[in-house]
């Protein structure tokens, strides 16, 4: 008998229309051991559907219908006693943002002492030695201080390890792991998904994976359940449905997904081919043309930025936080340079120094032979030359703001032009990244998360910028979405020249924008070049390190057991009396350079 069993569950929710059905009919089943992927695009039903099974709906504001039959027994007809019994302990589950579901003001140790004396009854010191015992489980190095630190002081994977060890507490039959990879770095990412297959197989738990990210469904999933638009649309064993998909937004879904080494050949980006996902018809993309000029647009030279640290009573400055230190790069006209690491290695850090949100140190940047880190009379002419396109759209827009002002208000600020102009000029640039001029009067909230990112680079370009930095810009989309805005930005660069400074941790989309890469490590770069070079002769330990966590989109070429690597990320904090060494680089090809390890 299946550990789960789902019958025709219908989800709604009640508006002031009535109840809308966002759930119909879904109906698919877990087996002991077993890892079924639920794959969608936001507002496709995953989340809501695992929402239901967790009975974490407000009753009176949703309403369920079918049935959840969890080791024989229907969910949806238990009182709210019996279904507290079982959620967090026959049944857990891990969200998305980890951060979010943990209390700040209680320590990681205390607060899975508190899920162990809910449901296995464990007291006091009991209960902490049984914490720790988790910690230690999922590979969380130091386990008895960490046991004793708050949610902030961990890092991203860190934190989700703990919310693993907090759903594992109490031996769950079931895991309902809700997008927990989506926000971490690839090899973070790795880790946390050979963590899950390890305590699977130990404890025989069935697994409901939720992601939109094909590449993780290859790697880790027995089956798979496509949602679309709150239905079913396809179910196969995940082998058969990467070979051969049926349904055509599966075929669409498929198409969008970027699988590094698949332009090794190559030497320009290239856009994605695109399928519709109702006629499952393929629209091919034009070949990419080479927009790239001999000119140096942007020149960066021994960039150093560090942040003061202050302790004790008089707040006394007592280590700094090496952010970038002697960082050097060149960027070329109509070219993308990508820059790539895992989080707190300095990526986010360099482009805001570049728009001089962020003081830096000392080095120079110049643009277009002009030093622009120079007096703050140069900021005006910096903002017009280079613009920002950042990871959140919803965060970079005023949410009582209608987005034709969002888009406008860079030409007032730099008046550039009058109200009337500015309504023109909106409209086109709305048609330029693919809206309608009748959008500029709408709010941001009314806006998909596509196309709000759409807006921002609509904005973007108000001041017909020579360079845009695009911060993890398509991170947090759908894989379907991030394939158009990606379309989007290089038939921007054909069409206006434009430059990008690409800041990622995704190296298969990397792979698709790029012309060059570097790769940087505490504040360093330790690896450039041209992308076909770095990716596929990699000559840095770390390079290989990320190139090999990446998940492939094939189950034919699946990852076996993995060694768990559970170091993280060395700090950049260093004391006031630290020197940086020296650095030298290795040039393996022309332009491919890298940097010597210490003691070579």
């Amino acid at each position: 008998m299946p550990i789960l069993s789902v019958e025709n569950l219908t989800t709604s929710f009640r508006t002031e229309d009535g109840w809308k059905t966002v759930v119909r009919d879904v109906s698919f089943t877990i087996d002991s051991g077993e890892t079924l992927a639920v794959v969608g695009e936001s507002g496709s039903g995953k989340s809501v559907t695992a929402l239901s099974i967790m009975r974490l709906l407000q009753p009176g504001l949703a309403r369920h219908e079918g049935r959840i039959l969890f080791e024989g027994q229907d969910l949806l007809t238990l009182s709210a006693t019996r279904m507290q019994a079982i959620r967090g302990n026959r049944i857990a589950m891990i969200f998305q943002e980890p951060m979010t579901s943990l209390n700040p003001v209680m320590t990681v140790g205390d607060q899975i002492a508190e899920a162990l004396s809910i449901h296995r009854g464990l007291k006091g010191r009991e209960a902490l030695k049984e914490a720790v015992r988790l910690l230690e489980r999922v590979r969380i190095p130091a386990a008895a201080q960490r046991a004793s630190e708050y949610p902030h002081l961990l890092s991203g994977g860190m934190r989700q390890r703990v919310m693993i060890a907090m759903a594992l507490a109490c031996r769950p039959r079931l895991l309902i792991a809700d997008e927990p990879t989506t926000a971490l770095d690839v090899t973070i990412q790795a880790q946390i998904l050979e963590l899950i297959r390890e305590l699977q197989r130990e404890e025989e738990m069935g697994v409901l994976f939720i992601t939109h990210d094909m590449g993780v469904v290859a790697e880790i999933a027995n089956r798979v359940t496509v949602m679309y638009r709150g239905d079913v649309v396809e179910t196969e064993e995940t082998a058969s449905l990467f070979a051969a998909p049926r349904h055509p937004y599966t075929r669409a879904l498929l198409s969008a997904v970027p699988a590094l080494g698949q332009m090794q050949a190559s030497t320009r980006p290239k856009r994605f081919d695109l399928v519709d996902p109702v006629t499952g018809v393929a629209r091919p993309a034009p070949k990419t043309l080479d927009t790239v000029r001999d000119e140096p647009l942007l020149e960066v030279k021994n960039l150093v930025v560090r942040y003061p640290l202050h302790s004790g009573v008089f707040r006394r400055l007592s280590a700094r936080v090496h952010a970038i230190e002697n960082v050097s790069f060149d960027l070329k006209q109509g070219e993308t340079l990508a820059l790539v690491g895992e989080s707190g290695c300095g990526k986010s850090t360099m482009g805001r120094a570049l728009m001089r949100m962020t003081h830096a140190e000392s080095g120079s940047v110049k643009l277009l032979g002009k030093d622009i880190l120079g007096t703050d009379a140069d900021i005006d002419e910096l903002r017009r030359s280079v613009q920002m396109v950042f990871q959140d759209p919803f965060a970079s827009l005023n949410p009582r703001r209608r987005i034709g002002r969002a888009i406008a208000e860079p030409l007032f600020i730099h008046k550039v032009c009058g109200e009337a102009e500015a309504k023109e000029r909106v409209g086109r640039l709305l048609e330029q990244v693919g809206l309608s001029r009748d959008m500029a009067g709408r709010y941001p909230h009314e806006f998909s998360g596509g196309q709000r990112q759409r807006i921002c680079i609509a904005r973007a370009l108000a001041l017909e910028p020579k360079l845009i930095i695009a911060d993890e810009s398509v991170s947090a989309l759908d894989v379907s979405i991030k394939a158009q805005t990606i379309n989007l930005m290089l038939d921007l660069q054909e069409r206006l020249g434009l430059s990008y400074l690409f800041i990622s941790h995704d190296m298969a989309v990397v792979e698709r924008v790029s012309h060059r890469i570097a790769v940087m490590y505490l504040g360093e770069i330790v690896e450039i070049g041209p992308r076909a070079e770095v990716l596929g002769n990699p000559r840095h330990p770390y390079t290989r390190r990320l190139i090999e966590a990446v998940p492939v989109p094939d189950p034919t070429r699946r990852h076996g057991e993995r060694r768990l690597d559970v170091t993280e990320i060395a700090s950049p904090v260093r004391g006031l009396d630290y020197r940086p060494p020296a650095r030298l680089y290795d040039q393996v090809s022309p332009g491919h350079l890298v940097m010597q390890e210490a003691g070579a």
